[in-house]
């Protein structure tokens, strides 16, 4: 049986420090299932379709990466597909704290659930999501935190590019 875990979260858009843990992962696991998480009261910038292919695009069509979008709980989404493992990034101590509760939540809900955290590596820890937008909405430069096709993705969103 193939090694599978499952990395979620909204991805809006998909950063390096995103692929440095999807990479990283793939190091012990077969298989990682990336899940868009859709969340119906949370304006996102780009539509769940726009996400799913940028993830893909990032982590460049790696055909031990499968990206799908869920809605809902993702421990029942992950008990749905039979993933016994969740990956975790935590850039910062601030992060431990809302995913240990996360993790604990997860393991009442199902006790065989396993949750594993990773920390980014040093060049990466900085960035987030919600960074990368700002600076691309003002037309920063956003080359070293983004993916090339996600960094033309954000320019033509927000008409700041070439």
């Amino acid at each position: 049986m193939p090694r599978l875990a499952l990395y979620a979260g909204s991805f809006d858009p998909i950063t390096n420090g995103h692929t440095d843990l999807i990479k990283r992962s793939l190091g012990f696991v077969d298989k990682l299932i990336v899940a868009v998480a859709v969340n119906v009261q949370k304006q996102s910038l780009f539509s769940v379709e726009e996400r799913e292919a940028l993830i893909s695009a990032a982590v460049e069509n790696d055909p031990r990466v499968e990206v799908r979008s869920f809605q809902g709980l993702l421990v029942e989404f992950a008990l749905s597909l039979q993933v016994p493992v969740l990956i975790r990034g935590l850039r910062a101590v601030s992060d431990y704290e809302y995913e240990y509760q996360m993790a604990l939540m997860n393991r009442h809900l199902a006790p065989t659930m396993e949750t594993v955290f990773m920390v980014p590596s040093l060049d990466t820890t900085y960035i987030s999501s919600s960074m990368v937008r700002e600076v691309a909405k003002f037309g920063g430069d956003i080359t070293n935190l983004v993916h090339p096709r996600v960094a033309k993705a954000l320019r033509d969103k927000f008409g700041t590019g070439k």
